[in-house]
């Protein structure tokens, strides 16, 4: 099956803003763009019939019109389109296990309804086998092609226990492709010992730091062999790793973070790294699973 990066397709403005997204990022990795909308009460296709009593018109509708649309931005892409009567949930778990990268649309939430998104993009991205990209509406991509440098810098976070070669290797190709500079980001809260009665230790703090920063250096080492073009910086914050991420990722182009593809039974699907990036990050956001 020849390569292709699947957008899901609601006909909501976060998933029209996801499709530019997906269009200008499979010009830069010279993918096929799918355009997928799924339907549970999606008829079999009928001989032509009138639009007024195709049971399938506005379906169509919604593909058909983001196909012309991104078609005139992006010539240079392949843009199919992809009718599948099934529950959204299901098909786009389906389509992402034969993409190279899922896109959806994601809504920007308040403060207090952000605890309550429970949406499918949400339950797509906790078992997806692919990487997933949450785009929420007003930052997809709607330049002119041929696409241009993307704005903003790609963040990736980094935990610093376990491997972490596919999320590294979504963050340094995505960097690469845009030509940007790539910052690794790890969160370290401060240790009780730290706190002494006049605020913190410092000298605790910075040892924290040094020994975190060695660290990091010696997992993006190889990384930085691989893409030598890619300008790479470290950012040791010491507050919770949720926290630092949310905030590095605010004048981002995109943030990467990771989900454990195997995690305890009673464990939650996602992180608090990966739910915090998904309630609160205002930039497009991929979510990598990996080992």
């Amino acid at each position: 099956m020849e390569p292709v990066l699947t957008v899901g397709l609601d006909g909501s403005p976060e998933s029209l803003a996801a499709a530019h997204w997906a269009a200008a990022e499979a010009e830069r990795r010279k993918l096929t763009l799918r355009l997928l909308h799924a339907w549970p009460l999606l008829a079999p296709e009928p001989p032509p019939v009138l639009a007024e009593v195709d049971q399938n018109y506005w379906a169509k509708r919604i593909v058909h019109n983001a196909r012309a649309e991104l078609q005139a931005r992006h010539p240079a892409v392949t843009v199919v389109g992809n009718l599948v009567a099934d529950d959204a949930r299901n098909a786009l778990l389906q389509a992402a296990s034969e993409s190279e990268m899922l896109v959806l649309g994601s809504r920007g939430l308040g403060t207090v309804e952000s605890y309550f998104l429970g949406d499918v993009s949400t339950a797509v991205v906790a078992r997806a086998e692919r990487p997933v990209v949450l785009v929420r509406a007003g930052v997809g991509e709607r330049e002119p092609s041929p696409v241009p440098r993307a704005a903003g810098g790609v963040v990736v976070a980094l935990k610093l226990h376990g491997p972490c070669d596919d999320l590294l290797a979504f963050a340094f190709g995505a960097a690469a492709a845009r030509d940007v500079p790539l910052r690794a980001v790890h969160g370290r809260s401060v240790p009780l010992h730290a706190y002494v009665p006049w605020g913190v230790d410092h000298t605790i703090t910075e040892e924290i730091t040094q020994d975190v920063r060695k660290r990091l250096n010696r997992v993006l080492g190889p990384w930085r062999e691989k893409f030598p073009g890619v300008v790479v910086t470290d950012a040791v914050r010491l507050e919770s790793p949720a926290r630092a991420v949310v905030r590095a990722a605010e004048s981002a182009g995109l943030l990467v973070v990771g989900r454990r593809e195997h995690r305890p039974a009673l464990a939650p699907r996602l992180g608090p790294v990966a739910q915090a990036a998904i309630h609160h990050a205002r930039c497009p956001l991929a979510v990598v699973p990996h080992v």
